[in-house]
């Protein structure tokens, strides 16, 4: 695990908690896969990492935190997922679709001559899915590597951009890759889902996005644009170059994030973050 976070991100996080301190309604936004669970090729055993479902709801049985998932998945995967005491605001399909806590689901509607495209491809693929994994979105056509050898999974990726990148100049729809796959897509991006989020907030309020995946960067720019107090964090094992402030590493990270943002809520935590490196023994883990 990763115990040697730079003296700006300590600041970073210092300040930012302090904000959620003195908030009374902070947004929490969050990544699903890879972010609050790891990453498995049939997506329905990724379940949260122990000890998060358990911080979520303390946090959730607060009432003051906004906490929402955005996510690549179809929205109404999440809450049977995270299983939480009470529903969460769920953003789906990388931001196109919402589904709120009350059940109501909102879906962009895509061009026409966009979505005529997406169903041809998806006949294609149904015939032939190049050895990869094929997922139907009902906004967006997927295509999956995870789990081949190198060599399969270049061959995929080849052909699969071969069909994919003419595509993308049909109007409304666009690439986006993601680690072992690409999504050919209409819709707003995560990105998108950040900024409709946080126009809809007071403009004092704390505000930050964790997440790991390529497709989470246009929601850590739209972070870091925010004039609220905000803070976007890369949550992944290993490095790579990004927009986010702050690196963290999950499980061990995510799960201090997590009590951090518990302690900032009744006033504890935000004076022992920079003594405090969040590592297992002082988790508490």
């Amino acid at each position: 695990m990763r115990q040697d976070l730079k003296q700006i991100e300590l600041e970073k996080l210092e300040t930012f908690f302090y904000s959620v301190q003195c908030s009374q309604a902070p947004l929490l936004l969050l990544d699903y896969d890879g972010t609050l669970a790891d990453f498995r090729i049939n997506r329905f055993e990724a379940r949260p990492w122990a000890g998060v479902r358990e911080l979520l709801a303390i946090i959730q049985k607060d009432m003051r935190t906004r906490l929402t998932v955005i996510t690549g998945r179809p929205a109404s995967e999440i809450n049977p997922m995270l299983q939480l005491p009470k529903p969460v605001d769920v953003w789906g399909l990388h931001g196109a679709e919402r589904l709120l806590v009350d059940g109501r689901r909102e879906l962009q509607e895509a061009p026409e001559e966009a979505r005529a495209k997406l169903e041809e491809l998806r006949q294609r693929l149904g015939r032939d899915a190049f050895g990869g994994l094929f997922e139907d979105k009902p906004n967006a056509v997927v295509m999956h590597w995870r789990g081949h050898t190198q060599r399969q999974a270049k061959l995929i990726e080849q052909k699969t951009l071969a069909l994919f990148e003419p595509a993308s100049l049909v109007s409304g729809l666009s690439l986006l890759p993601f680690e072992a796959g690409v999504e050919l897509r209409a819709g707003r991006d995560k990105g998108g889902a950040v900024q409709a989020i946080v126009e809809q907030a007071e403009p004092d309020t704390p505000v930050t996005y964790l997440g790991d995946d390529l497709t989470d960067e246009s929601a850590f720019c739209a972070i870091n644009q925010t004039r609220n107090p905000h803070l976007s964090v890369l949550m992944r094992r290993e490095w790579r170059e990004t927009a986010a402030e702050v690196w963290l590493q999950p499980p061990d990270q995510l799960r201090w994030f997590l009590r951090q943002w518990e302690m900032a809520l009744s006033g504890s935590g935000t004076p022992a973050l920079r003594a405090a490196e969040p590592t297992e023994t002082r988790l508490g883990v």
